[in-house]
């Protein structure tokens, strides 16, 4: 039994408590009141609106292009849905990076506007200001190390990052940083299950991982991707739980089938 099943509210201290007692964080993401609903009535701890509404609501190869604007869109949506799991919103690509007053901005529009519970950024050392400035005016910062999407072009791929010791100890150095900075959690995302562990182990704060192996403090997965929902995805890391893009292909076309034949609405679904 989950020891802080019963807690009606989850913050982000409940996840350092969770770190503490052993007890695995569940995440995921979502990116409307609906689908919302269902993620929080299921359990989960935290639900992240993700930039990958950039993927998989709005089509976008990368998720460079969605804005501010639209981010605090699918965070209202989104909590307007929840009553237990803490909903953290990232922050979208140009709206932190450079500028620590942009990144605060930011980061007050999505709290303000939205009603989220915290934020989340992708660097270390890199945006070290800009994660100060946020964390200095009271807003909960996630972290997020590894394969970091939003500087996808300076990667080139999304292969596994950190196999080579080099990148290795920066991302073990940028995990501590983040610590110290006031970080809340961080998501380590497609790095060595070893170097994990290492990290997870090195700071106090909870990781959550993303094709990082099973010693992070959680686990984090896309909606769409858990469910099924989107059958072009196939990373190793992913488990899928259902196959629902056949079933909703299915139901769909006995639906055309039961228009076509007037076999839809029938006497009983006829007023």
């Amino acid at each position: 039994m989950s020891v802080h099943s019963e807690i009606k509210k989850i913050t982000t201290e409940t996840l350092r408590k969770m770190k503490f007692d052993k007890e695995k964080i569940t995440m995921l993401t979502a990116y409307d009141f609906t689908t919302a609903k269902m993620v929080d009535a299921g359990g989960v701890d935290a639900i992240l609106v993700g930039d990958s509404a950039s993927n998989v609501m709005a089509g976008y190869e990368t998720t460079l292009p969605i804005t501010l604007d639209q981010m605090i869109y699918h965070a209202q949506c989104v909590i307007r849905g929840v009553d237990r799991a803490l909903v953290v919103v990232d922050l979208p690509f140009g709206s932190y990076q450079s500028n620590p007053e942009k990144a605060l901005e930011s980061a007050v529009r999505i709290m303000k506007e939205s009603e989220a519970h915290a934020i989340k950024l992708e660097g270390g050392k890199e945006v070290e200001k800009s994660i100060k400035k946020i964390v200095n005016a009271g807003i909960p910062v996630m972290g997020h190390l590894g394969l970091t999407p939003q500087s996808i072009y300076q990667f080139g791929t999304y292969k596994v990052r950190a196999k080579e010791d080099e990148e290795a100890e920066k991302l073990i150095r940028d995990a501590k940083l983040l610590e110290e900075l006031g970080c809340f959690s961080l998501v380590l995302e497609k790095i060595p299950a070893a170097l994990a562990k290492k990290v997870s182990e090195s700071i106090s704060i909870p990781t959550i991982g993303i094709g990082a192996g099973p010693d992070c403090d959680g686990q984090v997965l896309v909606y769409h991707d858990m469910v099924g929902m989107n059958k072009d995805f196939t990373p190793k890391f992913l488990r899928r739980y259902l196959d629902l893009y056949s079933e909703i292909t299915g139901a769909v076309s006995q639906y055309v089938k039961d228009v076509k034949s007037v076999n839809f609405p029938n006497q009983e679904e006829s007023y």
